[in-house]
C-alpha cells in the first residue's frame, strides 16, 4: 500500500489551487481492487459541487499519473465529505460544536475506545470535548482519535443546507400501504 502522507503531500495542492480544502484522503482495498478517496470541500460551503468534484479529479488523476505512487490497479473516487461527514482536522471539531458524533479512539482510554456524544470544544492543547449527557463529559486528546464522523441528526439536516437544488425532482407522497391506495382510487 501506498503511504497516505505522500499521497496527502501530491493531492493537497491540486485541492488548493482550485480553492478547496482537503478533507481525507484514504486508500482501502486490495491491490488491483483499491479504492483512493480524496473527500474535499470548500471552505465557505462546506461542499462540493459535481463540477468541482469533476475538476478536482481530472486535476488529481493527472497527478498520480506523473508520480505513479500507487502500485497495481485502483479506483479514484473523489467526493465532498456528506453530511453526515468525517472529522478528520481539529478544526472540525470546533466547527461542529453542538453536533452529535461518533469518536474512535487508536488505543482504549479509561477501558473505552468509543465515544458518542455532543461536541463540546476543543482545549489548546488539542482535547477534544465531548457531552456524554447527564453530567458526564469524555475529554479526548486529539492524536489518539483514530476515526470520527458526524451522526446524522434532525438538528444536522437542519444546518446543512445543499448548495442548490437544481435538478431535484419534486417530492411525491407514496401510498403507505396497498389499503390506502385503494382508497386512493
Amino acid at each position: 500500500m501506498a503511504d497516505i502522507a505522500a499521497l496527502t503531500e501530491l493531492i493537497e495542492p491540486e485541492a488548493r489551487a482550485l480553492g478547496f480544502a482537503l478533507v481525507r484522503v484514504r486508500l482501502f482495498g486490495a491491490a488491483g481492487g483499491a479504492t483512493l478517496q480524496v473527500m474535499a470541500e470548500r471552505p465557505d460551503t462546506r461542499q462540493l459541487t459535481i463540477d468541482d468534484c469533476a475538476e478536482l479529479s481530472r486535476r488529481v488523476s493527472d497527478r498520480l499519473d506523473e508520480a505513479d505512487p500507487i502500485e497495481g490497479e485502483y479506483r479514484l473516487e473523489v467526493s465532498s465529505p456528506g453530511i453526515d461527514r468525517p472529522l478528520t482536522r481539529l478544526q472540525d471539531f470546533t466547527d461542529w460544536r453542538g453536533h452529535e458524533a461518533r469518536v474512535t479512539l487508536a488505543e482504549p482510554m479509561d477501558g473505552r475506545k468509543q465515544f458518542k456524544g455532543v461536541l463540546a470544544g476543543v482545549d489548546p492543547e488539542g482535547v477534544v470535548a465531548i457531552d456524554l449527557g447527564r453530567d458526564s463529559h469524555a475529554y479526548l486528546p486529539f492524536d489518539r482519535i483514530a476515526d470520527a464522523k458526524l451522526v446524522l441528526t434532525d438538528k444536522l439536516i437542519a444546518a446543512t443546507q445543499p448548495l442548490s437544488a437544481e435538478g431535484a425532482e419534486e417530492l411525491e407522497d407514496e401510498p403507505a400501504d396497498d389499503a390506502e391506495a385503494e382508497e386512493l382510487n
